[in-house]
Parts: C-alpha cells; sequence; structure tokens
C-alpha cells in the first residue's frame, strides 16, 4: 500500500538531522516552472493571494527568489524532518531508524502545492505555497490543473509496483483533491480521526492532523503493508470504530478521558 499526506506551512531547517540519506525530488523541474509564475507576482499580490501580513509575504517572495531547482545540503532538507505542523508532529521522523526511512520512501508520499509530489526523504528548501491558491500557470489557472494529471500518474505507477496497490488517503481535503483517484485504477482507503466529547462525536482539524502523521508513523514502524492491519492502530486512546467504518473508509475514534 502506499500513503498519501498532507505538507506542513511550520518549518524547520535549525534541528539536527538524524541521517545523510537524501533524495531529489522527482519533479524540480516542474517545480521551477511554478515558481515562475509565483515570482511574477507582486508582494502585494501576493499577501492579497495567501491573505498574509506585508512581512511575512516579503519573506516569502524571498524565499522564492531564493529558490533553486537544484538543492543542496546547505540550502535544503528532506521533507519529512523539514515540515513541522501536527501531521509531522505526529510522524516523529526525527526517531525513525535507517530501516524505518527506507521503508517510508517506499511506502510514503507527502504532497506539495510546490513541489507536486515528494518522497519522505527528499530535498525541499524553503517555502510557503497551498495547493488551493490560484495560480496561473502553463497548464490552467490553479496548481490543481497544473499538479492533477502528473501526481495521479506518479501514484498510479508507484502502485503498480506493488502487488494489490491500495491508497491509503492520510491527507487532507485541499490536497487529495489534487489526486484524480479514477485514473489511479486501484483502490483508495481514506482514514478518519473523530473525537467523542460527551457522545457528541466529531473531527477535530488539529488533532485530526496529528492522528494522520500517528498513522504514517504506525505504518511505517509496523512494515505494514495490507491496509486491514491499520485497523490495529491504537495511539493516543484512537481505536478503531467499525461502526463507523466502510470498505472505503476506515474511522478512528477516541472519547475524552
Amino acid at each position: 500500500m502506499l500513503m498519501i499526506l498532507s505538507p506542513a506551512k511550520t518549518l524547520d531547517f535549525e534541528s539536527p538531522l538524524p541521517t545523510r540519506r537524501r533524495s531529489t525530488p522527482v519533479c524540480s523541474k516542474q517545480a521551477s516552472e511554478v515558481i515562475d509564475s509565483l515570482l511574477k507576482l507582486s508582494r502585494k499580490e501576493l499577501a492579497g493571494r495567501m491573505k498574509l501580513k506585508p512581512e511575512l509575504a516579503e519573506t516569502t517572495h524571498q524565499q522564492y527568489s531564493d529558490w533553486q531547482q537544484r538543492p543542496t545540503v546547505k540550502n535544503a532538507r528532506p521533507a519529512a524532518l523539514a515540515y513541522r505542523g501536527n501531521a509531522f508532529v505526529g510522524l516523529d521522523a526525527s526517531t525513525f531508524s535507517d530501516d524505518e526511512f527506507l521503508f517510508a520512501q517506499d511506502s510514503l508520499r507527502i504532497l506539495s502545492g510546490l513541489y507536486g509530489i515528494l518522497r519522505p526523504l527528499d530535498l525541499i528548501q524553503p517555502y510557503r505555497l497551498e495547493m488551493a491558491m490560484k495560480l496561473e500557470t502553463s497548464r490552467g489557472k490553479t496548481l490543481y490543473d497544473f499538479w492533477t494529471e502528473r501526481i495521479s500518474g506518479l501514484l498510479a505507477r508507484d502502485l503498480k509496483r506493488k502487488p494489490g496497490g491500495v491508497l491509503v488517503n492520510l491527507a487532507s481535503g485541499e490536497y487529495s483533491r489534487a489526486v484524480d483517484t479514477e485514473a489511479l485504477g486501484t483502490e483508495v482507503i481514506t482514514a478518519s480521526f473523530l473525537e467523542d466529547r460527551g457522545g457528541r462525536v466529531r473531527p477535530v482539524s488539529a488533532f485530526a492532523k496529528k492522528a494522520r502523521g500517528l498513522m504514517a508513523s504506525f505504518v511505517i514502524r509496523n512494515r505494514l503493508t495490507e491496509p486491514c492491519d491499520m485497523k490495529k492502530f491504537d495511539l493516543e486512546g484512537y481505536r478503531f470504530d467499525s461502526g463507523r467504518s466502510s470498505d472505503v473508509e476506515y474511522v478512528f475514534t477516541r472519547s475524552e478521558a
């Protein structure tokens, strides 16, 4: 099986790296095209489209200006170790063993508005860009126009290399929308995470994001290859909820202590 995960706005380019392993993003050339389109926007336009304060818009524009198609160990770090949002706190890649990094490299893909699709060890440079941002490129007026066909094609290719390949969706709606699931020609299972607060069961965004990372970590650390084994997930109080689950959606619920 192959998992997909959303990226994060929060980045960490300071912490020590636990591995010297690294790889190059497969869509670096296309990322360069996105950068060219972004650099056509003024700082004011950038601030408006991304809802940024002037200071952050300036920093973001400078990141685009500094971006290089060929990353180096001096200006980039592995994606799984660079993102620091809730999902990546759950993933906790900084504690992976060498073998776990290799398994993650084969079983996890991170979707990105700039890079399209990333393996955990792919080197990325500092950037800020959401997939939902409207940006005119050679392929259309949105990043979905630019990326969907390519992302879907690369996922389909990787899934064909896995016997009985299944896509496990751990991404948010914003990013999973960039995948044409019909073009994959395979089964897709979405993992959802709910909070039970006094009988009111609902998703809570921050908790769900971390739980997606926890699930990815659970799969990687236990070397899971069959989606049904995900039902054993029990980290931080979550349990498989058979009553709310279906063949295409695995629901995990936890109750308030």
